[in-house]
């Protein structure tokens, strides 16, 4: 039987971007609430993406370091089906934040940089967050993510890849090699399929999506 990878698109901010991402059958879309970012959504703005989504289709909402208010507060107008923490979270904090989203389920982004050493490391890290949906694993760069930086691969334990959604760097060149080479549950690009920061290229959008499928059927 095929696996099928999962799919999710993140750091989307204009309506034809959502549009286009429904079309090409992602799994996930999703709105960055750190307003550092260049993909930054308001509340108000993240509402109206969110109106675009059909069911099924998650929408995930991308926190770094906020508190639970403004987790409720964004939960209250937004109808996230997933929350990410992509900051320096503790488990304690991260619970607490899914808590004031009603119970919402988690992912935990793990930035892997210069202090994972082994694959022992990352699973041990990964271990931490054992209340998590999901762990995704993206590269150590600076302003948490979307730095399009590509991480050595061959330190996720195969023991957590297949709850693992693999980011960091993946465009439509490399996502095939990385699906074969880690099998993860999904994968999430944002970067990868930008003309410019925070702009979204429609063309490299549905050859991301291309490869992933290919890389299935293979």
């Amino acid at each position: 039987m095929t696996t099928r990878t999962r799919i999710k698109i993140c750091g989307l901010s204009q309506p034809a971007d959502i549009d286009h991402a429904v079309a090409l059958g992602v799994d996930a879309i999703g709105l960055v609430f750190y307003a550092p970012s260049p993909r930054y959504v308001t509340i108000e703005q993240a509402a109206a993406l969110a109106s675009r989504v059909p069911p099924f289709v998650t929408v995930v909402g991308l926190f770094v370091n906020a508190t639970p208010d403004e987790i409720r507060r964004t939960v209250a107008r937004v109808p996230l089906g997933l929350l990410q923490f992509h900051g320096d979270e503790s488990a304690e904090q991260c619970m607490a934040g899914a808590q004031a989203a009603g119970g919402r389920p988690w992912l935990r982004a793990l930035r892997v940089g210069p202090d994972t050493k082994s694959a022992a490391d990352l699973l041990q890290s990964a271990d931490g967050y054992a209340a998590a949906q999901g762990i995704l694993l993206d590269a150590l760069v600076e302003g948490y993510g979307g730095g399009g930086k590509v991480f050595d691969w061959s330190l996720i334990p195969k023991e957590l890849a297949h709850r693992a959604v693999l980011s960091g760097g993946l465009n439509a060149h490399n996502v095939a090699d990385a699906i074969e080479r880690v099998r993860p549950y999904a994968v999430d690009v944002s970067s990868g399929v930008e003309s410019a920061r925070g702009v979204k290229d429609h063309a490299r959008m549905a050859a991301f999506v291309r490869e992933v499928r290919a890389a299935d059927a293979r």
